[in-house]
């Protein structure tokens, strides 16, 4: 059980940005970007790489000053909320310092803070107190996320920006961090985290923001982001249709068969679905699948997608 975990104020939201743009020379990293995050929500922030949320993130933190726009996290500029103790940061970029043990770097760390969590707690919740006297620069890939965690962790802060925090982390080693993640998030935390593994977004966030050549282009509940993905699948036993003829119905944009089944890729599901019951009434073992949010991902950050600038769509 956590002890002394800050009960923040609900209603002032956790992070706040509007009209967020960025460039570095030519290159336009963010373009006028809104966003409001609740205080106690777990947002997932995804994209691939060029899509603005490492330079979103290092706003939120006050690292990186926007051309335009504000930021406020729990109402204060960032660079007050992280003097405040507010915000704890995992990021990519950086290393350890050295010549320290583990226990030594979290300690000087916890040190900086007014309320600190108890330091052996912290490796405990992290999985690293079987690492707290091996020095910094003996440690793995995977080791070393451990311990940035442990240090964005330990000033107990009410909001956890994470960067890919997973990155190097084994599939045993991301279930454990992620069990601690939940741990936090039940103490009314808010928790941003980046990251490239779309299973992740899907089974812990409360909301994914997807971006996209700089723009949010989806916001909402993993269910949500799934359904903004156009294509639906209809799987039907039918031997002997011409696939051909199926891929002609209203709403649907191609067809295959698979042995005595026929996959049809649906932009309106619906009407294939009337269509396809209609006139072949002998289907039988009928499936509809909505897109999975890889699907979506993928529809959504592509050549095509659509920006929707600001908020829920």
């Amino acid at each position: 059980m956590m002890q002394g975990m800050n009960i923040l104020d609900t209603a002032v939201a956790g992070v706040q940005a509007s009209g967020l743009t960025k460039s570095y020379g030519p290159l336009k990293a963010v373009r006028e970007i809104d966003v409001t995050i609740a205080a106690g929500e777990t947002v997932a922030l995804l994209g691939p790489n060029g899509a603005g949320k490492t330079t979103t993130i290092d706003m939120i933190l006050g690292l990186v000053r926007p051309d335009t726009g504000i930021v406020r996290v729990f109402g204060r500029e960032p660079k007050a909320a992280v003097r405040a103790g507010s915000v704890g940061a995992m990021l990519q970029t950086g290393s350890l310092v050295a010549y320290l043990s583990v226990r030594e770097l979290v300690s000087v760390v916890a040190s900086l803070y007014p309320r600190p969590l108890p330091v052996d707690e912290v490796l405990e919740l992290t999985g690293t107190e079987d690492l707290a006297g091996r020095p910094t620069s003996k440690l793995s890939g995977g080791q070393t996320q451990r311990v940035r965690f442990a240090i964005a962790l330990v000033g107990d802060p009410n909001l956890l920006v994470l960067d890919e925090p997973t990155a190097a982390i084994d599939v045993e080693g991301r279930r454990d961090f992620w069990e601690a993640m939940h741990a936090i998030a039940r103490r009314g935390k808010t928790v941003l985290f980046a990251t490239h593994y779309l299973e992740e977004a899907d089974a812990y966030a409360d909301r994914v923001v997807v971006m996209a050549r700089g723009r949010i282009v989806a916001d909402g509940s993993p269910t949500e982001i799934r359904a903004k993905a156009a294509t639906r699948t209809i799987r039907a036993t039918a031997p002997g249709l011409d696939v051909a003829e199926l891929g002609r119905l209203p709403g649907v944009r191609s067809a295959e068969r698979l042995g005595d089944q026929v996959v049809l890729s649906c932009a309106d599901a619906d009407a294939a679905l009337y269509h396809l019951l209609g006139s072949y009434p002998g289907l039988r073992d009928i499936e509809v699948r909505g897109a999975g949010i890889e699907d979506a991902f993928l529809e959504l950050t592509g050549d095509g997608a659509t920006s929707q600038k600001g908020g829920r769509p």
